[in-house]
């Protein structure tokens, strides 16, 4: 009887042994589409790795996901992982030890390898020589423009200059009174993460890439800068850029050009079926200053982001997540299914050359074709702990009061380099 109990505690011990799993929590950016990546990937993944159990949900916008983050690390409820980190925060995440680098687990240079990350990959290194985040994507912002008005005003092709911009919007006026060039409300509001997608982007293109703060040194192009601003000012002043909050424009013909990154194509296709690259709009780089020269790329603002780890994490959950997050990566066919269900390119060097990728673009997806292009020509955020206070600055000290004719083009910029003079230090 005894011998029968013994055998039967072994093989309980065993089923114990057998089902024990590891925990861990992944958070997705707060976009569906990101989730159901995310949630597809983990259920392949634990259909053969039955010891880990991955919980992934959409991490918490309370009111950023940034702010999300920092509360669930300040109550000691971070996740093991998380994507939807870009290198400013990461800067912060560093600074206060909230994050690990990704190249001590072992294996580090075999998935550089694998997803063909070797030149990608630098951009992200920080400044103590590791890499605490993975890119998962890159979005080069491109402009959209309604190339089927603008072919009713007897356009070809869009206009590259300021002056040609300025011209088309005269020729818009004069054919549709009601109708403006750009609508962006948000360059009237101080939102820190919205000049990602207006002043940098035009920033970037005038001043041929030039980061505006390297470390804790500015190290903007100062005339690019003016241009810029001066360049806003004016079509605010000829009425060809319209501030209020509108909830459409480009899609419904209001405005004929906008700033636009390739997640709108999911939603265009649901909501406005009508708007078909290369009939209805189609994609180029930002406007540029009349002397740019015609021969040279034009830069742009990278909206790109990756995924850390949090050291909250026990060692066997992050040995576990480094094991899921390698197998995620390392296999192109499902960077192939993260653009077939985000509509975004996935953060490697062979997008714009793999046939896996290539292939599918130009079946199914011709409009990111673009995006792939200009990948190699896109600059990533400030990459600075004080990213907030950095940007918010540039709206409430210098774009807003330039718009509404409070400082001139150059005292506005120049009252933002002060105002982040201690932030620097």
């Amino acid at each position: 009887m005894r011998g029968l109990r013994t055998v039967f505690v072994g093989l309980l011990a065993l089923g114990l042994v057998a089902v024990a799993q590891v925990e861990i929590t992944f958070w997705s950016a707060p976009n569906p589409s990101q989730e159901v990546f995310w949630r597809q990937m983990a259920e392949a993944y634990m259909a053969t790795h039955p010891g880990v159990k991955i919980n992934v949900s959409p991490m918490p916008e309370t009111p950023t996901s940034e702010a999300g983050i920092l509360a669930a690390i300040a109550g000691g409820v971070a996740p093991t992982a998380s994507e939807n980190v870009f290198v400013g925060f990461g800067s912060e995440l560093v600074k206060s030890k909230a994050i690990v680098p990704w190249n001590t687990f072992p294996e580090w240079e075999e998935l550089v390898r694998a997803r063909n990350l070797s030149s990608t990959i630098k951009a992200w290194e920080f400044p103590d020589g590791n890499y605490y985040i993975i890119p998962m994507y890159v979005n080069a912002m491109l402009v959209a423009w309604r190339i089927d008005i603008l072919r009713e005003l007897g356009y070809e092709k869009p206009p590259r200059t300021y002056s040609e911009v300025l011209a088309l919007g005269e020729r818009l006026k004069a054919k549709y009174p009601d109708k403006f060039l750009w609508l962006r409300s948000e360059l009237e509001v101080p939102t820190w993460w919205q000049r990602w997608f207006d002043f940098f982007v035009f920033y970037y293109a005038a001043s041929k890439g030039q980061p505006l703060i390297t470390g804790n040194t500015i190290t903007a192009d100062d005339k690019a800068a003016i241009e810029v601003l001066q360049f806003f000012k004016t079509l605010r002043d000829k009425k060809l850029l319209i501030t209020e909050p509108l909830a459409t424009g480009f899609e419904v013909g209001k405005t004929v050009m906008t700033v636009l990154g390739p997640w709108s194509f999911p939603w265009w296709r649901e909501n406005y079926p009508e708007l078909v690259y290369g009939e209805t709009f189609v994609l180029t780089p930002p406007p540029v200053p009349d002397w740019y020269p015609a021969e040279e790329p034009i830069y742009t603002f990278a909206d790109a982001k990756g995924v850390v780890m949090y050291a909250q994490a026990t060692a066997e959950q992050q040995k576990a997540m480094w094991d899921f997050i390698r197998w995620v990566l390392s296999d192109p066919e499902h960077d192939l299914a993260w653009v077939k269900i985000t509509g975004m390119l996935p953060a490697r060097d062979d997008v714009g050359t793999n046939p896996l990728f290539t292939a599918y673009i130009e079946e199914k997806e011709p409009a990111l074709l673009p995006y792939a292009e200009n990948i190699a020509f896109a600059v990533p955020p400030i990459a600075h702990p004080q990213f907030v206070e950095i940007q918010e600055l540039m709206g409430l000290e210098c774009i807003y009061p330039v718009l509404i004719g409070e400082l001139t083009p150059a005292e506005g910029w120049e009252a933002w380099k002060a105002a982040i003079e201690d932030l620097l230090k």
